[in-house]
Parts: C-alpha cells; sequence; structure tokens
C-alpha cells in the first residue's frame, strides 16, 4: 500500500517537474539529454549527461530549477531548488526507483534515459541482468 502512494505522488509531480526541466533545457539551447545508469550487487549510479544541440556547452551545474520531490514513507512533497545536472540525476533515481524498483540489486540493470526536449519526452531504456540456473533430477 505504502509503495503504491509513493509511486502515486511521484506521478503527480512528474509534469511539473518535466515542465521545469524541459523549459531550462530549451533556453539553454539543448535538444537531447542523455543519461545512462549502470546497477550491480546492490549498488548502482547514475553517469555524467552527455547534451546534444547548440548549448551542448552549457554547464548545467549553473543553471538552477525548482523541482518537487517525495521522500520514501512520507505524504509530504517537498519543493527543492537544484542545478539541471543534479534535478536530472534525482528524476532519473526517482524513475528508476518508481518503475524498476531494485534495479540495482543482485545482478542488476543498466540503461538510459533519453531526455527529448523537442517531443518534452523522457524515454527510459532498461536492460535488466538475469542469472538463471535450472535443475532436474531423475529418480529411477
Amino acid at each position: 500500500m505504502r509503495d503504491q502512494e509513493f509511486v502515486r505522488l511521484c506521478k503527480s509531480t512528474l509534469a511539473e517537474n518535466k515542465t521545469a526541466l524541459f523549459e531550462a533545457l530549451a533556453n539553454a539551447g539543448i535538444d537531447i539529454v542523455e543519461v545512462t545508469f549502470n546497477g550491480y550487487a546492490d549498488s548502482g549510479q547514475v553517469d555524467e549527461a552527455v547534451i546534444d544541440g547548440e548549448g551542448a556547452d552549457a554547464d548545467l551545474r549553473l543553471i538552477n530549477i525548482e523541482i518537487s520531490r517525495v521522500g520514501w514513507g512520507s505524504p509530504a512533497v517537498v519543493r527543492e531548488t537544484l542545478s539541471v545536472k543534479d534535478a536530472i540525476e534525482k528524476l532519473v533515481y526517482d524513475l528508476l526507483q518508481q518503475t524498476y524498483g531494485g534495479w540495482e540489486i543482485n545482478q542488476g540493470a543498466y540503461g538510459d534515459f533519453l531526455f527529448d526536449v523537442g517531443d518534452r519526452t523522457v524515454t527510459l531504456n532498461f536492460n535488466e541482468r538475469i542469472e538463471t540456473s535450472e535443475y532436474t533430477q531423475h529418480v529411477f
């Protein structure tokens, strides 16, 4: 029940967060942002964002936006002012947690997020690592 409420609250903040993020990226002349992630053995990380467009040399640490975030187990939505770089990282972690909670556990997962400024979409390309074992026993 608590998981469902967390996801519901997170989804309620997504449209507003995307609007703030995409406006800042568009104003900086950025068309695409690609962020890769990799998780394995109970830890995971988000890699540096790769940006494309006229503003590809923009320093995302110098542009600030305000986003809303939901803390795990808390019904409160908190507003934070972050650099665009940090906001992207927080949104990536939040979206991973909402969509594939435990993405970093055991064999983990890897993939990327594509932020398309023109289409105003965030696309998650997700690859789950799976280790399998098959056991068969025959008694004759």
